[in-house]
This record gives structure tokens, sequence and C-alpha cells, in this order.
């Protein structure tokens, strides 16, 4: 150790503002805006099996304000899933930032099995004990023919690892879904599969993915909307 020369200050050492690490991805993850209402005994239509509805006159202010908040940001791709209330959301920010809306299936929300196409609204709204057992349980799969957290997991992990090994020091925005959201923050955090269920629509969340490690850096900001009100 090298003693201290007489009169010299000594070294100090700031706090440091966080730094993804060399060649990480920053991944800004979007929940689509506010969807149509499901009317019942409507379904909404089904693309590879789930419910497809556009966004609502309400999501799409939704969308308009996020994609403006997002706009500023150094963003070097922008990916949807299948479904197309993701690509209405992000269509904004595409033309605003001159990139075209990459598709990554594996981005999907939960697949919901027997209640597609809108009828799970309806059995929550009504407080089905199947939605009960679900979230004591923290699992989708106990609703017929739904998806399990491990078939959901290993998809977004796959769709993750593409998506950072084609942006390394980079940051992505990607739209997508509530659950999926849920799923990929659970992930990141080791927490339990239903902690982060509940982003709301056109909220923004963050990960950073370095190698196999992934780091938190948001959830569920929403302060883009604080003046929005339905309806107007």
């Amino acid at each position: 150790m090298t003693a201290q020369v007489s009169g010299e200050q000594p070294a100090s050492f700031r706090q440091q503002r966080f730094a993804p690490p060399p060649g990480a991805t920053e991944l800004v993850l979007v929940r689509h805006g506010e969807s149509e209402a499901y009317v019942e005994g409507q379904p909404f239509a089904l693309v590879g099996g789930q419910g497809d509805p556009p966004l609502s006159a309400h999501g799409a202010q939704q969308a308009r304000r996020v994609c403006a908040r997002l706009s500023a940001e150094p963003i070097k791709a922008i990916y949807v899933t299948t479904m197309q209330r993701t690509a209405q959301t992000a269509a904004a920010l595409g033309d605003q930032l001159g990139l075209e809306l990459l598709t990554e299936p594996d981005l999907r929300e939960v697949h919901l099995g027997d209640w597609e196409g809108g009828l799970y609204r309806q059995m929550v709204a009504q407080g089905h004990p199947v939605i009960l057992q679900a979230a004591a349980e923290e699992r989708w799969d106990v609703i017929p023919g739904a998806e399990s957290n491990a078939a959901l997991a290993g998809r977004l992990r796959a769709a993750v690892e593409r998506i950072a090994g084609s942006h390394p020091g980079e940051r992505v925005a990607a739209f997508t879904h509530g659950g999926v959201i849920g799923m990929m923050m659970a992930l990141a955090s080791g927490s339990r599969p239903f902690a982060f269920i509940g982003a709301g629509n056109a909220s923004i969340s963050r990960i950073v993915i370095a190698g196999d490690r992934w780091i938190v850096r948001g959830f569920n900001d929403t302060a883009h909307l604080d003046d929005l009100t339905p309806g107007s």
C-alpha cells in the first residue's frame, strides 16, 4: 500500500450513476394502449388462437402520449407482437424515429386457453372462482387450456436473447402486453410469478440485458398519462 504523502488531500469517491455494462441491451417495455371493450357474446377475432382487439379511442390517445415521451430517447429498434394493438400503439414512434416496426411473435400475450377472445375480461369482472385460484397460485394454467408459467418464461427468454443478440450496446423498445411484462420483470428480479402483474396501459418498464444477467431499471411508469382521463 502506498503511503499518503504529507500535505496531500485523500482521494474521494462519489457515488456513480448507473451505466449499462459494456455491450448490454437496454430494453424499454411498453404495454399497448387500452383496447376496445369486450361485449358479452361477441368475441374478438383471433390471431394465432388469441384475441386481437384494436385500440379504443382512449387507447389511441395513450399511444400518442407514450410515443411522444419516447421520441427523445436514442432508440435504435422497435419491436411489436403479432397483435394489432401493439403495432397501433408503436406506430407514431416508428414514424417519429424513422424506424420500421419489427415483429417478434414470442412477445405475444400469455395464451388464455378457453377464455381467449375477451371472455377472460368477463370472468375477471365477475370474480370467477378460477380467477381467484389463478391469483392465489400465481399461474395461468388453472384456466382450461391456458399457457403455463414455464412455457411463457421459455418463449420470453428466447425472444429477449434474440433481441439482445441483435442490438448489443443499444436501446430498444418492445411494445408488448401486461402478462408478458409481468413475467419478464419476475424473471429479471427473481420474484414470485405474479409480483409484477398490473402494468398499466401505455406504461413504460425497463430492464437491461447483460448476457445472462437481467437488471430491473423501472416498472409501470405512467407519468406521461397523469392528466389523461377516459373520454378526454
